[in-house]
């Protein structure tokens, strides 16, 4: 386990996949994160790269070859990426292409994730650089899981996101078999700028936004105010998920998205799908900041 930290807050971060699982406060130990139990969802933040969602079938077309791809992509379970480099507010970390991945994603590749500490802020970083002779196609993601509700004398119906401008967005409903996403959309917001949780909010399945006009929402409870905020200038989509009747939040700022149900399969045509030149490096980044009302 990695650790880092500095006079307000701690994060921890898993070796295999680079993944997050520990924010706290420094001073009160308040744990702001899902704890991953395992009955229900095993996971606090994975790492999305070079897929976000589900492929049709588990499968893409480069140049006419067939070839698979996990729900998400490889990182998030990756036990080859590696810290590369430490500093006394940020930890780096590194996977590059292999002859294994060669066979599941036909492109040289180094992909890194910086987390770094400023004050109550935490930073994640995604850089990724084409090491190939052509262009190479990805997306990219995260996945944090936030604890909610925070404290004792709360429930989930307490807690709301609240986005930074009004939004008449809708989220774009997923077959909740294929995990691929359908030609339809609902209304979901409580408000002009607000989503109530619930237990069943997420009962089929993600969220999806796709023309959110806000780039930063915050996770509010009625009877303790702003917990945490979530800044995401970069990423075009933005997912929110649980498990029903689980006591956490998924917020998910993505440059991607699961497959359509009508997609031809071939990933240079995938929608929300990066394209990098040769030589090239992509950088994009969220944050995520702590309310200082919780830290004691």
């Amino acid at each position: 386990m990695f650790e880092l930290s500095n006079s307000i807050l701690k994060i921890k971060v898993k070796p295999i996949g680079a993944e997050l699982c520990e924010i706290s406060s420094v001073k009160n130990n308040t744990q702001f994160m899902w704890d991953a139990n395992p009955d229900i969802w095993g996971s606090f933040a994975p790492n999305l790269f070079p897929i976000i969602g589900a492929l049709k079938d588990e499968t893409y077309f480069y140049k006419g070859t067939k070839y698979n791809m996990p729900k998400h992509g490889f990182v998030r379970h990756s036990k080859d990426i590696k810290l590369v480099k430490e500093t006394k507010n940020s930890l780096s970390f590194s996977l590059t292409y292999n002859e294994d991945l060669l066979k599941i994603y036909p492109f040289k590749f180094e992909f890194k994730i910086t987390y770094t500490l400023i004050d109550n802020i935490l930073d994640i970083n995604y850089t990724v650089k084409n090491l190939d002779n052509k262009s190479i196609y990805f997306s990219v993601g995260g996945h944090p899981a936030f604890k909610c509700p925070l404290y004792n004398d709360e429930n989930y119906t307490d807690y709301n996101l609240v986005f930074e401008t009004e939004e008449t967005s809708k989220t774009h409903l997923l077959n909740t078999q294929t995990g691929l996403v359908k030609n339809e959309t609902k209304p979901v917001f409580t408000t002009k700028n607000s989503i109530q949780l619930n237990p069943n909010l997420f009962s089929e399945d993600a969220l999806i936004f796709k023309d959110l006009k806000s780039r930063k929402v915050a996770l509010v409870s009625t009877k303790h105010g702003e917990i945490l905020n979530m800044t995401f200038k970069d990423f075009n989509y933005l997912g929110l998920w649980a498990k029903p009747n689980a006591p956490y939040v998924c917020i998910e700022p993505w440059l991607g998205i699961a497959d359509q149900e009508n997609t031809s399969q071939n990933i240079v045509e995938k929608e929300g799908i990066i394209k990098l030149p040769e030589n090239e490096t992509f950088s994009t980044n969220y944050s995520v900041q702590i309310h200082e009302h919780h830290l004691g």
